[in-house]
C-alpha cells in the first residue's frame, strides 16, 4: 500500500472487466477507496467483491456513461458517500460494429461515438466540476493506439479514440493551473474481452501478433500500472501526455 493513495478516492468507469477491472484492483492495492462504474452489474459487482476479498474498500454504481444524468448522478453519489474524488480513470468503451466506413449505419456510428467519446467527455465534465471545488485531482482517459494509427473495420472506434486524445490535450491545458492533471493512455493489443472479440475475425490474431515487436499480447495489469503512475506524485509534472502501452506497435 502506498501512502500517496491511502484514504483517497478513485473512480474507474468500465470497471467490470479487462483494463478497468485491473485498474480498480490496482488503485485498491495502493490504498484508495474505489468506485467501480459500468453497465454490467454482474461484472462490476465481481470487481468490487475481488477488491473487498483482498481487504480493500469499494462500491459499485451501475452507470451508462453516454447519459448525462447517469454520469452526474454517479459523481454526486461519490461525493455523498466519500466527500471527495481524487482520481478518475475514464475507461468505459465499446468496439462497436465491425464494418467498413461506407457500410457503417448511422445508429452504429452514434452508439460507438456516444459511449467512447461523448461518454469520456461527460465523465470529465462532472469530475472536473468537483475537482475544481476540491482544489485538484488527476484524470486518466483510455484512448487507444487506433486513435493514433487507425485500423480498418472499426472506423467509429478509431474516430472516437482519436477524439479522446485531443479532448485530453485540450482539457489538460484548460485546467493545468487549477491543479488538475489530465492524461491519456493508448493501449495496444491487451488481453481483454474486447480484444478477444476483435481477434475472432478471420486472420486477425496472426496479423496482430506479427505487428507487436515484443511478440506477445499485453496484460491488463500492465496498463493499470501506467494509470497508477500517471495518478501518482511521481508524475506530478506530467499533464496532457498520451502514454502508449503497446509492446512497440506504433514505434514502427
Amino acid at each position: 500500500m502506498s501512502s500517496d493513495f491511502a484514504g483517497k478516492v478513485a473512480l474507474v468507469t468500465g470497471g467490470a472487466s479487462g483494463i478497468g477491472r485491473a485498474s480498480a484492483l490496482a488503485f485498491a492495492r495502493e490504498g484508495a477507496r474505489v468506485v467501480v462504474a459500468d453497465v454490467s452489474v454482474a461484472g462490476g459487482e465481481e470487481t468490487v467483491a475481488q477488491i473487498k476479498a483482498a481487504g480493500g474498500e469499494a462500491l459499485f454504481v451501475p452507470t451508462d456513461v453516454s447519459q448525462a444524468g447517469a454520469v452526474a448522478a454517479l459523481i454526486n453519489h461519490i461525493i455523498e458517500q466519500y466527500g471527495r474524488l481524487d482520481f478518475a480513470h475514464n475507461n468505459a468503451a465499446i468496439e462497436g460494429a465491425i464494418a467498413a466506413t461506407a457500410d457503417y449505419t448511422e445508429d452504429d456510428w452514434d452508439r460507438a461515438i456516444n459511449v467512447n467519446l461523448k461518454g469520456t467527455w461527460l465523465c470529465m465534465k462532472y469530475e472536473i466540476q468537483h475537482m475544481l471545488r476540491q482544489g485538484g485531482g488527476s484524470i486518466v482517459n483510455t484512448a487507444s493506439v487506433v486513435g493514433l494509427v487507425g485500423t480498418p473495420g472499426i472506423p467509429a472506434y478509431c474516430a472516437a479514440k482519436g477524439g479522446v486524445i485531443q479532448l485530453t490535450k485540450a482539457a489538460a491545458l484548460e485546467y493545468a493551473k487549477a491543479g488538475i492533471r489530465i492524461n491519456a493512455i493508448c493501449p495496444g493489443a491487451i488481453q481483454t474481452p474486447m480484444l478477444n472479440r476483435l481477434l475472432a475475425q478471420p486472420g486477425a490474431e496472426t496479423g496482430t501478433l506479427a505487428s507487436i515487436p515484443l511478440g506477445r499480447i499485453g496484460q491488463p495489469e500492465e496498463v493499470a500500472g501506467a494509470v497508477i503512475w500517471l495518478c501518482s506524485p511521481a508524475a506530478s509534472y506530467v499533464t496532457g501526455h498520451i502514454m502508449v502501452v503497446d509492446g512497440g506497435m506504433v514505434a514502427q
